[in-house]
């Protein structure tokens, strides 16, 4: 792996410190901020900003197990609970590392990182990229500040402090070349990331371009056989008027008269073979039949002349019994849909007798 750890100053004014991890091996160190590269950023908090406990906690989601570790640590920690930030390390083992810092003081770090362009993937306390020691503590100077680790224990080297947590026990200075290796399997395989809750890392997602190509071109493909679907559609629909529009001209090729040629508007040429076979106005047999039906449906009535003439008017010679009768027909023949235009009547016999022109309304 490649990767960048950047140590943070312990107090204000001291120099930034750096070394630069490739494969399995230190590749570079050097003093100030690195150089800005694509390898991801390890920044390593001061031994004496974090407060390091080890407890037994049941494997649980990242908050749930916050929780736990804040009532753990609750007794321990003078500060008011809500100026800490508590984090916990991974489950490899039976007890979990717990991380507290103030929150001030990891929000500082963060906006000064920012200000320098960095934004680190994983923020570890300092004494956890040394290695657990299999009895005794171990010592090692990291980014300018002596560390001192133990098997549950991590703290800065201070001549009191050292003393009273050892109690005489050996502690071994780690060389550069055990020291190395240390940083990099740490570094590999964090045992605790300070960067949780509200100081976890926002993940930028990145736009997965191959997958996009290949539901634009699904998307295309689906368009195009919606597209298909509409032309054949649209095909079937014309070929099927075009043998309609066939069968109706052969249809109205028989239905002409003889002698009239079978070329232009046909629809046309029906239309007026249909007026000179039915006759002007509703035609003959429409007007004639709606005339008998209502003297027919009035007793005592009949016609004794009917002249159907060439403009659509039938003139009916009407015999009736009184004039309530002639009426009646005339009313029945209006609401056939006729104009009626009743002439003068009559009497003949005991009878009424007149003229009644029918028309199309």
């Amino acid at each position: 792996m490649t990767a960048t750890l950047l140590f943070l100053p312990p107090r204000v004014g001291d120099p930034w410190r750096w070394l630069r991890i490739e494969g399995d091996v230190v590749t570079a160190r050097g003093q100030g901020v690195p150089e800005a590269d694509d390898a991801p950023v390890v920044a390593v908090a001061p031994a004496d900003a974090v407060t390091l406990h080890w407890a037994a906690l049941p494997a649980r989601t990242q908050a749930q197990a916050a929780t736990a570790a804040r009532i753990v640590v609750n007794d321990a920690c003078a500060a008011p609970q809500d100026q800490l930030h508590v984090a916990v390390g991974e489950t490899d083992d039976d007890e979990r590392a717990i991380g507290v810092v103030a929150i001030d003081r990891m929000r500082g770090w963060l906006d000064g990182l920012r200000g320098l362009g960095i934004d680190p993937a994983v923020v570890v306390p300092a004494p956890l990229l040394l290695p657990v020691p299999e009895e005794g503590f171990v010592r090692a100077d990291l980014g300018g500040q002596s560390v001192v680790r133990g098997a549950s224990s991590g703290f800065a080297d201070e001549p009191q402090l050292t003393e009273l947590v050892t109690a005489g026990a050996a502690t071994e200075t780690l060389e550069r070349e055990a020291l190395d290796r240390a940083l990099v399997a740490a570094v590999a395989a964090p045992a605790l990331n300070l960067r949780q809750g509200p100081f976890a890392r926002i993940r930028r997602r990145e736009i997965n371009w191959p997958l996009v190509r290949r539901l634009g071109l699904l998307v295309a493909l689906l368009l195009l056989a919606l597209l298909a679907t509409d032309l054949v559609r649209i095909t079937r629909y014309s070929l099927a008027a075009s043998r309609l529009d066939a069968q109706a001209d052969s249809l109205a090729r028989q239905g002409l008269a003889r002698g009239v040629t079978a070329d232009g508007d046909l629809a046309a040429k029906l239309d007026l073979r249909l007026a000179h076979l039915r006759g002007p106005g509703q035609g003959f047999t429409r007007t004639v039949a709606a005339a008998l039906a209502a003297i027919r449906a009035t007793p005592g009535s009949e016609a004794s002349a009917l002249d159907f003439q060439s403009n659509g008017d039938l003139r009916i010679t009407l015999i009736a019994q009184s004039d309530a009768e002639a009426n009646a027909i005339q009313a029945r023949l209006r609401d056939a849909g006729f104009a009626v235009t009743p002439g003068a009547f009559e009497s003949a016999g005991g009878r009424l007798k007149g003229d009644v022109t029918v028309r199309i309304r």
